[in-house]
C-alpha cells in the first residue's frame, strides 16, 4: 500500500526539486543550540544579495555604496519568522510598545576563520547571543553564531566571552549598512545579549513562523514528530 502521508510526499518532491531556503529546509533537531542556517553574503561579496520570498532564489538587492563589508556570513534560520512574539520581546527589553515584527526570517550572523567564497549555502552554526536592532520601528534581531566545529570561533561558547573589536565590528556594519546617499535610516542597536536571549528569540521566532505559515510547516519533516528538547 503506498504511503501518502505529508511526510513520504513531501520526501518525494525533494527529489526533483529544489527546497526553498526559507521553509523547506529543516532548522534541525538540536536547535536553538545548533542549527542549520542559509547563508546570503559573505565578506568579500561587493553587492547585498537578499533572499527572493516567492522564488527562494537569491536576488541583488543593492550594491554597497561605501567600502563597507559585512564581517561575518549572513543569511537567516529557517522555518523562523518575526513576528508578534519577536516584536512583544523586543518591547519588554526595551520598554516600548510600539515595536512590531519586520515579517522576515530571523537574521543570523556566523563567524568563522575559513574563507568562505560564496553564499546560496547552507551550514551549521551555534547561536552565542546577539544584537537587538530596531529599524524603525520594526525589530530585526541579529543572531550571532559560531561555525559548528570552526577551530578558532568554535571555543566561544556565549557572546560574552567573544573579543571585544568583533562585536563592534558587527554593531558598526549593521548600523550603516542600510545607508545610501542623502538618506536618513533611524537604526539602532539597543542590546547586546548573551546566548540565553539568543535562544529565546530564536524559539518565540520558530513560534512566529508557525502561526504565520502553519499549513506549510505541517508538511515538513521537521513537523512530522515533537523537535527534540532545546539544549541547554
Amino acid at each position: 500500500m503506498e504511503n501518502n502521508s505529508p511526510e513520504s510526499l513531501w520526501k518525494l518532491m525533494s527529489l526533483f526539486f529544489k527546497p526553498h531556503p526559507w521553509h523547506g529546509v529543516d532548522i534541525g533537531q538540536h536547535a536553538p543550540g545548533k542549527l542549520n542556517c542559509y547563508i546570503e553574503i559573505v565578506p568579500t561579496d561587493t553587492v547585498k544579495f537578499e533572499i527572493d520570498k516567492v522564488s527562494g532564489y537569491l536576488r541583488l538587492d543593492r550594491p554597497q555604496k561605501y567600502s563597507n563589508f559585512c564581517p561575518a556570513l549572513y543569511g537567516f534560520i529557517p522555518q523562523t519568522y518575526c513576528g508578534d512574539g519577536v516584536a512583544e520581546l523586543c518591547n519588554q527589553r526595551t520598554g516600548r510598545t510600539d515595536i512590531v515584527g519586520d515579517g522576515d526570517p530571523l537574521d543570523i550572523c556566523v563567524l568563522t576563520e575559513k574563507e568562505v567564497m560564496h553564499g546560496d549555502i547552507i551550514l551549521q552554526a551555534i547561536p552565542i547571543g546577539g544584537l537587538r536592532m530596531i529599524d524603525g520601528n520594526e525589530a530585526d534581531d541579529k543572531i550571532i553564531a559560531v561555525l559548528h566545529n570552526d577551530a578558532v570561533y568554535g571555543e566561544y561558547e556565549d557572546l560574552e566571552n567573544a573579543p571585544f573589536p568583533v562585536i563592534e565590528r558587527l554593531r558598526h556594519y549593521f548600523l550603516t549598512y542600510k545607508d545610501t546617499p542623502g538618506s536618513k535610516k533611524v537604526t539602532e542597536i539597543t542590546h547586546v545579549y548573551n546566548r540565553k536571549e539568543a535562544h529565546e528569540v530564536i524559539r518565540r521566532s520558530r513560534l512566529d513562523y508557525r502561526d504565520q505559515f502553519g499549513p506549510i510547516a505541517a508538511m515538513l519533516p521537521s513537523q512530522a514528530h515533537p523537535p527534540d528538547e532545546p539544549e541547554p
